[in-house]
């Protein structure tokens, strides 16, 4: 049985604050609080059965993030006023080079992207996030990877996009954009996949090795957790069973 998708993980220099900030953004609660971690988590209507996760990082962000998330819209009108609201609680504009695009590009109270997309009808059943996005240099082989990863099925892929979705046809997609620029510092977001329950954490570990990922030393000392890098460099985390 493939791991799942647990977890969407934001290094923070203040993850109380930003926790707050995509909480009211969302409209979703903050289940938990500590020194270690502030969790972030959708009501069971929107469809996303994960977390949003800040942590504590000291390091600054000095790079555009390459995963980043794209909230959803069910109509112009509704897309302003999420930007708007983003705007009144933190958020900036910011430009990527994207150009006239219909989607507006901000950035959260500590420079991370994200976009609030125009109303788009293959995200209507997402809830308040549409996608989680990946920048990706082969979106179709990395796509195949995380398919395996996560047990959510190809639903497109181009040479220059790819995307997963769940069996249940709701919550975020997962999507892999081609951007040709090389991977150069850790991520600050990062997903986290963990072995259903009864399945041994190691086992899970040593499939995603033969698919291609890799022992990923970020420092990491007595943690039960096991850090991979994905085939492109990515790194995300393998949770104990849950």
């Amino acid at each position: 049985m493939p791991t799942r998708m647990v977890n969407v993980v934001v290094d923070a220099a203040e993850p109380a604050a930003l926790a707050r900030f995509w909480a009211d953004l969302l409209g979703w609660r903050i289940s938990l609080e500590n020194d270690e971690e502030v969790d972030v988590q959708a009501p069971e209507v929107d469809g996303w059965d994960m977390d949003l996760v800040f942590v504590p990082v000291s390091v600054p962000k000095t790079v555009k993030n390459r995963l980043h998330l794209d909230l959803s819209s069910r109509s112009a009108a509704a897309q302003d006023a999420t930007v708007a609201r983003a705007l009144s609680l933190g958020a900036t504009r910011l430009d990527i080079g994207q150009g006239a695009v219909p989607w507006v590009v901000l950035a959260d109270p500590e420079g991370n992207e994200f976009c609030v997309l125009e109303p788009r009808p293959e995200y209507a059943d997402s809830g308040a996030i549409a996608a989680i996005v990946v920048d990706s240099r082969a979106p179709g082989a990395l796509a195949t990877f995380w398919a395996a990863a996560t047990g959510w099925r190809v639903v497109r892929d181009t040479p220059d996009f790819a995307s997963l979705r769940a069996a249940g046809g709701r919550g975020p997609w997962l999507e892999f954009l081609r951007l040709d620029e090389p991977k150069v510092v850790k991520h600050r977001v990062h997903l986290d996949v963990a072995a259903y329950p009864g399945e041994d954490q190691q086992a899970e570990v040593d499939r995603l090795c033969a698919l291609g990922a890799r022992p990923n030393d970020i420092g990491q000392v007595g943690v039960q957790w096991v850090v991979l890098a994905d085939p492109e460099g990515n790194e995300f985390c393998v949770l104990t069973s849950r």
